[in-house]
């Protein structure tokens, strides 16, 4: 772990929270190579990631030809359930898409596990060394349904607690974001041709020091809950941020802002009360851009309201300071 996600990890460490203990990794954190092991062979975090975008890349196909066959004349989609609250949704386009991933991921990396927003885990039995893929079928939900154009499938590797491979895939812009333990970061502007990769790197925020500290010119990214209660606490923690940052942008897809931070698109993204499947991917992606991540264990529901940020280092302590409670 580098010094400045040290200095992060102390923060959080000291501050009296009830919440989930955090996980704080970067770069210098995520550069292991350790294999997988399955029923039939060892697998890299290299071969992990391919499999991933390819299911993530079959799922983004389905969900685009559903959407076309399904929206209305508004251009809406409708709902078949709903999750934490009223306004919280599922869609049969979320389910089809996670049956589909969870169907490949199983037959192509026999003796894995998928532990999948809508339907939970394949299976409760573990083995170590074994793969376990956290699966967000179509995260940005509500903007799928408006058709809004920010929404996409997640999929990340996790062997032995520790994340291995990630993969976002826009669905609507059709690029792919992707990262495996100990390889870089890229962006796939076309994600059938992987030699149109874009390497992504964080742009150091010492280089744009602004009067008062460089937080004072970041663009921070964030998100809310579906729940009213938790909506009126991060309401009020965005008007104790919000003087002293450049602006906030709430997107709709924690996935996506965790990869916009891996591009420089943003300097940070923070959010409160995400599952795993929301961050798993984004955060790995992240790190191995050079950004700081922090996440809760993957074992911790969206109930525990814990902290998930990615940060350019030169702003991340300024940030972390404001954000404990």
């Amino acid at each position: 772990m580098s010094a400045k996600a040290r200095e992060v990890a102390t923060i959080f460490q000291q501050a009296e929270s009830n919440q989930a203990p955090l996980r704080v990794f970067d770069e210098v954190s995520t550069a292991g190579e350790a294999g997988a092991s399955t029923r039939e062979k060892t697998l890299s975090p290299a071969d992990l990631e391919a499999v991933a975008l390819e299911v993530a890349r079959e799922a983004a196909v389905l969900i685009r030809r559903r959407r076309g066959e399904l929206a209305d004349e508004h251009g809406h989609v409708g709902v078949v359930g709903t999750k934490t609250s009223e306004v919280d949704p599922v869609t049969e386009v979320d389910q089809a898409s996670e049956k589909v991933i969870t169907e490949q991921l199983l037959q192509r990396v026999p003796g894995s596990r998928v532990l999948g927003e809508e339907s939970g885990l394949s299976s409760e039995d573990s083995a170590p060394g074994e793969v376990l893929w956290i699966v967000d079928p179509i995260d940005g939900t509500v903007n799928f349904l408006y058709g809004v154009p920010a929404y996409a499938v997640s999929i990340a590797a996790v062997v032995d607690e520790q994340p291995v491979a990630g993969v976002v895939v826009d669905v609507t812009g059709q690029v792919a974001y992707v990262a495996h333990a100990g390889g870089p970061a890229r962006r796939l502007q076309d994600i059938a041709d992987k030699a149109a990769a874009v390497t992504l790197r964080v742009e150091p925020a010492e280089q744009e020091v602004a009067p008062g500290g460089a937080l004072g010119k970041a663009l921070v990214a964030t998100g809310f809950s579906y729940v009213a209660e938790d909506r009126r606490r991060q309401a009020e923690r965005l008007t104790r941020l919000l003087p002293q940052v450049r602006d906030i942008r709430r997107i709709g897809s924690a996935a996506l802002d965790l990869c916009r931070v891996a591009s420089g698109e943003v300097d940070a993204y923070f959010e409160h009360g995400l599952g795993p499947w929301d961050h798993a991917a984004g955060c790995l992606i992240a790190a191995r851009a050079g950004a700081i991540s922090v996440a809760p264990d993957y074992d911790v529901t969206k109930e525990a309201k814990a902290l998930v940020l990615a940060v350019k280092p030169g702003v991340a302590a300024e940030l972390a300071e404001l954000l404990v409670e």
